[in-house]
């Protein structure tokens, strides 16, 4: 469970939260949404600890995030809306990059098969900078699978994402949650997922 309680934080003498409050059970999907520039991203770095929050604790179950940081990285995968990946190495290299750094446990033939899911069996030995911003972003989203991390953080995770790519995010949003994880993302659109919790922001 991430638990948070009474996180405020401004920027310049301007408010952009105050005293929220907000409880993800686990086997849970919440959408915090909002229009661009309300403040969504600030709010997922103050909870990963990027920014640091004026009042307010945060925990992860039941521990002070800030006090155990390191446990609560090791179970988080946080996908940003621009790119983490290197751009002078091929789709291949960078997922066999992160997997090193997760120790993820999937196989050759299982990221074969998630490169085929989001159609990008074609580019494993592209430069991701020959690749299109939707591809790009469906690179980044194989580290859900491919980090096995508890709690999913993502930020304006469907921005450039065609139609079935949005439905293949969905169906993979759901599984998680069915194998009691914990999902929180920011968006201004509605993804049409079933018991969604939203969060207007």
């Amino acid at each position: 469970m991430l638990l948070i309680n009474n996180l405020s934080f401004s920027r310049n003498k301007n408010i952009i939260f105050e005293n929220l409050n907000l409880s993800l059970s686990n086997q849970s999907i919440t959408q915090i949404r909002g229009k661009n520039g309300s403040g969504k991203t600030t709010l997922l770095q103050v909870i990963l600890n990027i920014l640091e929050s004026e009042t307010g604790e945060i925990f992860w179950k039941g521990k002070n995030v800030k006090k155990n940081i390191f446990n609560f990285y090791n179970e988080t995968t946080f996908i940003m809306d621009h790119n983490t990946c290197t751009k002078k190495l091929s789709v291949m290299d960078n997922i066999n990059f992160w997997r090193g750094l997760s120790s993820s446990k999937l196989t050759n033939n299982q990221i074969l098969l998630l490169l085929e899911t989001f159609n990008l069996q074609k580019y494993q030995n592209t430069k991701t900078m020959y690749l299109s911003s939707g591809e790009i972003k469906k690179l980044e989203l194989l580290r859900l699978i491919l980090e096995q991390k508890k709690l999913w953080i993502l930020d304006e995770p469907y921005n450039h994402l065609d139609d079935l790519s949005i439905k293949i995010l969905n169906q993979t949003f759901i599984d998680h949650k069915k194998k009691d994880g914990v999902i929180l993302f920011t968006s201004h659109l509605n993804p049409n997922i079933d018991n969604l919790e939203v969060v207007n922001f």
